[in-house]
């Protein structure tokens, strides 16, 4: 939840070589002739007194550019077109929360499926949690993330005229990993201060997060987690799709059961295989219109793109500790994302 060490790395350097040749490329790029087109904007948050920064793919006809979202040498990016018009729809709204360390840009797997089956997915990127900004402390303070996806949704809401293809009356909220818990924050959960404190007292909670967070002089038992548990409930928000939320055992019991939307939350792993760190099938018992669900032979990190055949090599070359390119069993990632697609797609038709 808390590390993913070499996307920091790799964007960092891919984004330094790439600019002295970016206007001849762009000129170059081959017309989009797809049916999902990708756009970006900002958003001021008045709690972090600074601008966030957020991916917008959506449904859309033939027409700008083809560019490659995401990707670097460990992971595939998702093709989209930059500029593309939108197709004349108005569309529900998923607002995308990424895990901790992560990015918007390598989620272009599930965003393009969804925009083509008509909606309207908002990535923010989480300053202090996103690769190329991120810090340990920031990780840990948690209730920042849905602070920022509400931040986003009051400037979309607010601007409503430079977004007519959102239907912002229909919004849902998708998160894996520290995203999943956000995605739970805003739909009503909230944390228990002195769970988050003693988080790393006694177990690693099968993640590398406590490990993470002890590599950079991290003390837990230092710092005010007091501002956790507070209500971070956005009731803008109809609908969730939680995948491997992280610090779900310090969740407050009688913030789920007052939790009133209808939510699918789903574990990565077979039964018994899943880390207990994110393990969600007792949260999601305590949840009243909540929907368990379990996709067998995937680890937490299936939810990332698709890695290339040299990923686990660079990634052990450079000192990765956690398994970013493994799956489990027989089945490949590209499976379980289609899998993933149909699940989540399934739940938001129903809500959405």
């Amino acid at each position: 939840m808390f590390s993913i060490k070499t996307l920091l790395r790799s964007s960092a350097i891919g984004a330094a070589l790439g600019l002295a040749g970016w206007g001849v490329y762009e000129l170059a790029r081959p017309a989009n002739i797809g049916t999902v087109g990708i756009s970006y904007g900002e958003a001021f948050s008045p709690a972090r007194q600074s601008n966030i920064d957020f991916h917008i793919w959506y449904p859309a006809v033939a027409g700008g550019k083809q560019v490659t979202v995401g990707g670097n040498g460990v992971f595939y990016g998702t093709k989209a077109g930059r500029r593309a018009p939108h197709d004349g729809g108005r569309h529900p709204v998923v607002v995308m929360s990424h895990g901790a360390g992560g990015n918007a840009g390598q989620f272009g797997w599930i965003a393009s499926a969804l925009a083509q089956e008509g909606y309207v997915v908002v990535l923010p990127n989480h300053p202090g949690t996103t690769t190329g900004n991120a810090s340990a402390e920031a990780a840990v303070r948690v209730w920042e993330r849905p602070l920022d996806v509400t931040a986003v949704l009051d400037d979309i809401t607010a601007h409503a005229d430079a977004y007519p293809f959102m239907d912002t009356d229909r919004i849902g909220v998708l998160g894996f990993s520290a995203g999943g818990y956000t995605a739970m924050a805003l739909s009503g959960a909230r944390v228990v201060p002195q769970k988050l404190q003693t988080f790393c007292d006694e177990t690693d909670h099968g993640m590398s997060d406590c490990a993470f967070l002890a590599h950079f002089g991290v003390d837990l038992h230092r710092m005010d987690l007091s501002p956790a548990a507070q209500d971070l409930t956005d009731l803008r928000v109809r609908t969730a799709v939680i995948v491997d939320p992280g610090i779900v055992e310090t969740l407050a019991v009688d913030s789920l059961t007052q939790i009133s939307i209808p939510m699918a939350i789903i574990n990565l792993g077979d039964e018994g295989k899943v880390p207990v760190g994110v393990d969600a099938q007792t949260a999601a018992d305590l949840i009243p219109r909540a929907e368990f669900i379990r996709v067998n032979q995937a680890t937490h990190f299936s939810f990332l793109a698709k890695c290339k055949a040299r990923g686990p090599e660079i990634l052990a070359k450079e000192g990765e500790l956690d398994p970013l390119c493994a799956d489990s069993g027989t089945r490949s990632r590209s499976d379980i994302h289609a899998q993933l697609v149909d699940l989540i797609t399934d739940h938001l038709a129903e809500h959405l």
